[in-house]
Order: structure tokens, then C-alpha cells, then sequence
């Protein structure tokens, strides 16, 4: 009887020893479990925050370039328009300096801002110009013989024959004359 009691013991201690040990081991079971559950998060965690401070980053950079790119368009745009302003004024003055040295042109602003029309201008108006006209030509004409001499000796025979052949009236600025003078005439 001792014995068998002696072997139920022996037995029971047996098994509460394998219930303990099968305790712990799922409690550490249980327990790696719960560090690799935490692991986990902590790395899903850490990928979001990076994943959040990339696209910020990302962001940033956009809007840099964008903003790079406009201020580089509103330079762009700021060189265009003052090379068309100066391009505007140097074709007002180009103009002005046509109209001043014309045969026809006008030296007055009044002048340039009303044009008129040739075949509703009226004799009188026509011989207005024409006086203007002869008054001028007479006037550069006294000017040219006066200084013409001394300048054309200070020119090389080039520029001497440049300059002639600009002072010397176009078959243009004749036809215009005659037929200023015919119209006054009528």
C-alpha cells in the first residue's frame, strides 16, 4: 500500500511538474508573443512617422521648384516686356528722327497726331506745307553752304560722298514736290 500510495505521489508531482512547466512555457509563448506584437508596432509605427516626414520633405521640395519656376517666369516675363519697351522706344524715336529728316515729314507733334487725308486736304492747307517746305529747304540749304565746305574738308572722300548722296534729293522726295506743286496748282 505504501508503495502504490509511495507511486501515486511520485506520480502526481510528476504531472504538477509538467503542468508547470507547460504553464511556462506558454507563458513565455505568450510573452514573445506579446514583445513581437509590440516589435511590430513600433516598426509600422517608426515606417509611418518616416513615411510622413518623406512626403513633408517631398512637399517642400515642390513647392520650392514651383517657386523657383515662377520667380523664374516673372523674370522671364519682367526681361521680355523691357526688351519690348525698349524695342518700342527705340522704333518711336527711329520714327520721329524719319519723320524730322523726311522730305514730307512734319517736325511738329501736333502734326503727327492728326494725319490727314491727301485728297481731303485743301489748297490751301497744301500751300501752307508747301511754304513750310520751301522755308525749310531754303534754311538747309543756307546751313549746308555754309558749313559744307568746312565739313567736307574735315571728311575722308568716302564719308564726303556718303554724305552727298544723302543730302542730294531722292526721285521719290521730286515726284512728291511735283505733285504737291500740281495739286496746289489746280
Amino acid at each position: 500500500i505504501l508503495r502504490t500510495e509511495e507511486r501515486q505521489r511520485l506520480a502526481r508531482e510528476r504531472r504538477e511538474e509538467r503542468e508547470k512547466q507547460q504553464a511556462a512555457k506558454e507563458t513565455q509563448i505568450l510573452e514573445k508573443e506579446r514583445k513581437a506584437k509590440l516589435q511590430y508596432e513600433k516598426q509600422l509605427e517608426e515606417r509611418q512617422r518616416k513615411l510622413k516626414e518623406q512626403k513633408h520633405k517631398e512637399e517642400q521640395r515642390r513647392a520650392a521648384v514651383e517657386e523657383k519656376r515662377k520667380q523664374k517666369i516673372e523674370e522671364e516675363k519682367e526681361r521680355y516686356e523691357a526688351v519690348l519697351h525698349r524695342t518700342l522706344e527705340r522704333n518711336q524715336r527711329l520714327e520721329t528722327r524719319q519723320k524730322r529728316w523726311s522730305w514730307g515729314g512734319s517736325v511738329t507733334p501736333d502734326s503727327e497726331s492728326k494725319p490727314a487725308s491727301k485728297r481731303s486736304t485743301s489748297t490751301a492747307n497744301l500751300k501752307q506745307a508747301e511754304t513750310v517746305m520751301n522755308k525749310r529747304l531754303s534754311s538747309s540749304a543756307a546751313l549746308l553752304n555754309a558749313s559744307d565746305r568746312t565739313r567736307r574738308s574735315q571728311l575722308s572722300p568716302l564719308d564726303s560722298s556718303v554724305l552727298s548722296r544723302l543730302l542730294a534729293p531722292t526721285q521719290a522726295s521730286l515726284a512728291r514736290s511735283k505733285s504737291a506743286a500740281t495739286l496746289s496748282a489746280d
